[in-house]
């Protein structure tokens, strides 16, 4: 019996991939563990390797085609096995094969019988439709029950919407800026990216909030620690991403309605402080996870962060560990911006933009001028759910920890 190659779920929020490329053709010999495609998605490539030995009998998603997790994507068996009358492109494997028919009028009299049967479902009523070609059929607005499908039990097939597409009359569009339309044109890493940050704006109320933290004492704290501790302090304890990372754990501790999820009209505490780090990496944009990050010493966040973004710069970071983020941090520092107004994460509740470290003058108390080291911050969070006022409490409870730096070892 053939095996089945899937593609794999490598985080909670990932839905589909995409098969990126495929290493193998049908007919060539593989051994089990032996890497055979490549796949995009939840932004990040990763590799899916063969569950068994066998020959490639079968290729069911071609290059650059999306699959639904846990779908097959080709077959393994051996030579001149069959993969099966239930062998269907991935895309049919995980929605229910069949669609109830849309009500339609009662067609007129004088319509051909070539038209009839062309567009007649199937005689129990119901007709048969792949979910990516019903996904395409209504982005174009296209009535799938006049497609005739070419597929198994005449199903209709996503060539079968784009070919009856193409047959139309041209119309002018107005152009969409919806959800379900996000992404179009792009591929991969950047689609994701897209439908992510789009469905993010449009499920949520975003409002952001600036605020500078005076880290002059942050910055004489961490020369004084370096001088006092007896060994090296090489691995980043006394980076600025991971102190701000550390204030925010002890800020989102005493704030735990920021410390949530909101999705689908559910809004859930979570008790673990799972951080999030957004990394820019060659083709887009990740968020690694340092998880239960209220447990950590200053020593063990920073070994986390350190291991977590190498780990997705690189791309050998576990898929788990690009979900479950329950609040996340982007750094713009090293590219000189001062704030900005990051995007929230979904389903999280907020997320803090760190700008680029300031140089400035003021007058203490003695009306003397002295310079100061001030940090730019960027709070957006989901008005939803937070209110300005407890927004503004997290985000001085943040800056209070920057300021009083020793309260962030204790």
């Amino acid at each position: 019996m053939a095996t089945e190659i899937i593609m794999p779920k490598l985080g909670l929020t990932m839905t589909e991939g995409t098969v990126f490329e495929w290493l193998k053709h049908e007919g060539d010999a593989v051994k089990k563990g032996e890497t055979v495609a490549t796949i995009n998605s939840e932004k990040l490539t990763a590799d899916v390797d063969a569950p068994a030995d066998g020959i490639l009998i079968k290729i069911v998603v071609k290059e650059g085609e999306d699959a639904k997790c846990k779908a097959p994507i080709g077959y393994l068996g051996k030579e001149g096995e069959k993969a099966g009358e239930d062998a269907e492109p991935a895309e049919k494997e995980t929605v229910p094969a069949e669609e109830t028919a849309p009500k339609k009028p009662v067609e007129e009299k004088s319509k051909s019988k070539k038209n009839e049967t062309e567009s007649a479902p199937a005689a129990n009523g119901r007709i048969f439709i792949t979910p990516l070609a019903r996904k395409i059929a209504a982005e174009k607005g296209i009535d799938y029950s006049e497609i005739s499908g070419t597929g198994g039990n005449n199903r209709i097939t996503r060539r079968d919407v784009e070919n009856y597409a193409a047959n139309q009359p041209k119309t002018e569009k107005t152009p969409q800026t919806n959800s379900s339309t996000a992404g179009q044109g792009l591929a991969g890493m950047r689609k994701v990216i897209a439908q992510k940050m789009m469905g993010s704006l449009q499920n949520t109320a975003q409002v952001t909030l600036h605020a500078k933290a005076d880290i002059t004492a942050l910055m004489a704290f961490r020369k004084d620690l370096k001088q006092k501790v007896a060994r090296p302090l090489t691995n980043g304890q006394l980076s600025i991403t991971t102190l701000v990372t550390r204030a925010a754990i002890l800020a989102l501790k005493e704030t735990p309605d920021m410390n949530a999820w909101y999705q689908g009209g559910e809004f859930k505490k979570v008790d673990e402080i799972n951080i999030g780090m957004a990394v820019a990496v060659s083709n887009g944009l990740v968020v690694p996870v340092v998880k239960n990050a209220q447990a950590l010493t200053l020593t063990d966040l920073s070994g986390q962060l350190n291991k977590v973004i190498e780990g997705a710069r690189q791309g050998t970071l576990a898929g788990d560990l690009y979900a479950g983020s329950t609040f996340t941090i982007s750094n713009l520092g090293k590219s000189g911006i001062e704030y900005f107004t990051p995007i929230i994460n979904s389903p999280e509740i907020g997320i803090l933009g760190v700008g680029t470290l300031l140089k400035e003058l003021q007058l203490d108390d003695t009306g003397k001028v002295i310079q100061t080291d001030k940090l730019p911050l960027s709070l957006t969070f989901d008005h939803q759910i937070i209110d300005g006022s407890p927004a503004a409490d997290f985000l001085a409870k943040l800056i209070s920890y920057l300021e009083d730096p020793y309260t962030l070892i204790i």
